[in-house]
């Protein structure tokens, strides 16, 4: 670890203690893959006392990605598949962010991670210049330090979604993305909030060995 890793967390921290600031919104974003599995043969339906039944086998039909935002304190979630997740895909994630999102807001803070693809560059990459420096305006980058995913609370809706929909097979686009959605609509309709607890404070006591200087 090291000073950086240190500014960044505490930078996240600080963000996540802020009161609620619906022109200011802090969302957290991330991403991740998952096989589409079909069935070699037809699974066998659940009977009284008798779980659903999936034969061993299963065919691989290609990968997609998931791309997932998150605003905790409103209990708000989106998750987008894509067939990649190049630079223009996380462009085009950001540009739903700030015109469909978040239309009437001066500017949206995104929390996410290092990722090559995961800068302001990739707006540059996917549209002319007048409108990636538009789209860039009004995005502002928290970025967490790297062995710091614990960090993203957009995590902690990948574990949610994944124990949804995503263990089990999913044979096509269509399947995952109904499946997917369903999940995202019955969480957005609760709208619990993410309680995060951890501050800058905490840090301080509890992982002080992080810290290169000590007062």
């Amino acid at each position: 670890m090291s000073s950086e890793f240190v500014a960044r967390m505490e930078d996240v921290l600080d963000l996540y203690a802020e009161p609620y600031d619906a022109q200011r919104p802090v969302v957290c974003f991330d991403e991740s893959s998952t096989q589409l599995l079909a069935e070699t043969r037809e699974p066998l339906p659940a009977k009284p006392g008798r779980p659903r039944r999936e034969d061993y086998e299963y065919v691989r039909a290609g990968t997609r990605n998931l791309f997932l935002a998150c605003e905790p304190k409103a209990g708000w979630r989106h998750v987008a598949i894509t067939q990649q997740r190049t630079m223009q895909d996380f462009a085009h994630q950001m540009r739903w962010l700030v015109d469909e999102a978040y239309p009437d807001v001066p500017v949206v803070r995104v929390v996410l991670d290092n990722l090559n693809t995961h800068r302001e560059a990739s707006l540059y990459e996917a549209f002319p210049a007048p409108e990636a420096r538009r789209m860039a305006k009004r995005l502002e980058f928290h970025y967490m330090p790297k062995h710091g995913s614990w960090l993203n609370m957009a995590e902690m809706e990948f574990s949610v979604l994944a124990r949804a929909c995503l263990r089990g097979r999913n044979p096509d686009e269509e399947s995952l993305e109904k499946a997917v959605n369903a999940n995202v609509s019955e969480r957005n309709a609760a709208a619990a909030p993410i309680n995060w607890r951890f501050t800058a404070k905490d840090a301080r006591r509890k992982l002080s060995r992080l810290y290169p200087c000590h007062s």
